[in-house]
């Protein structure tokens, strides 16, 4: 199954942390493919799917992030009216929990892609394959 690597930063929860994120990223011409903040009172959680994560794991490091890398997956489901609920239908049969989810910018062909991290990725594999969901790679994503 295609893996696609995400970074996610740590950050005090104060105004202007994205934007130092994203000029960063931005002068050194990495472009952002998916951005997901969750938020706590004291910290926020971004997470970044980008054209190059070594070149920007670099630079995030180099001027002080903490950063994470994780897998996760990007799912194609239909761009119409349930499209998502099918994806969850079956990942309900098979006992499958998410972790975090959220959608990347932009859509091919009537397909929408979720980014997942579940919590049984071997398990999560071999639904793909026995359902035939498409799972998007680097080279679509435009991703290094």
């Amino acid at each position: 199954m295609k893996v696609i690597k995400q970074i996610s930063l740590f950050l005090e929860n104060r105004s202007g942390q994205l934007l130092e994120i994203t000029k960063l990223l931005s002068a050194s011409g990495i472009d952002l493919k998916a951005v997901h903040i969750a938020e706590t009172a004291d910290y926020g959680i971004i997470r970044l799917i980008t054209d190059d994560y070594e070149k920007a794991c670099e630079i995030l490091k180099e001027n002080g992030y903490i950063i994470s890398l994780n897998d996760v997956f990007a799912v194609g489901v239909s761009d119409k009216s349930g499209g998502l609920s099918e994806l969850l239908t079956v990942m309900a049969d098979y006992e499958i929990n998410i972790v975090y989810m959220y959608s990347v910018f932009g859509q091919k062909h009537g397909t929408a892609y979720m980014v997942l991290r579940v919590d049984n990725a071997e398990m999560f594999a071999k639904m793909i394959e026995e359902n035939n969901f498409i799972t998007a790679d680097s080279a679509e994503l435009g991703i290094k």
